[in-house]
């Protein structure tokens, strides 16, 4: 009878963070967030719901489908943090649960 073959063994968390991260977006992320800092505010003494977040991430995600420009994708980001820091949808909460949308590949 044929062995069965040993499972791999899973990489530690620690080594899955570096490898499924990217520090240069996050730089670039933290960079315009204080940028912003100037703009608007510290974002947790900003009053809810003064910024339309989400409407805002339809127009750049838009605007990045036209140019490209992978600045817009760390705007996108950031108003995404934004919008959980200081949203004010009607049921805002946090679930963790796995709803069965997932990237596709393309091809």
């Amino acid at each position: 009878m044929k062995e069965k073959a040993k499972p791999e063994k899973a990489p530690e968390l620690l080594t899955i963070f570096k490898v499924n991260w990217s520090p240069a977006f996050e730089q670039f992320m933290r960079n315009r967030l204080a940028m912003g800092y100037f703009r608007y505010g510290p974002l947790n003494k900003q009053p809810k719901g003064l910024y339309d977040n989400v409407g805002s991430i339809r127009k750049r995600l838009a605007l990045f489908e036209k140019t490209g420009n992978d600045e817009i994708l760390v705007d996108i980001a950031n108003l995404c943090m934004c919008e959980f820091v200081n949203g004010t949808h009607p049921t805002k909460h946090f679930k963790s649960v796995d709803d069965g949308i997932h990237v596709e590949q393309k091809g």
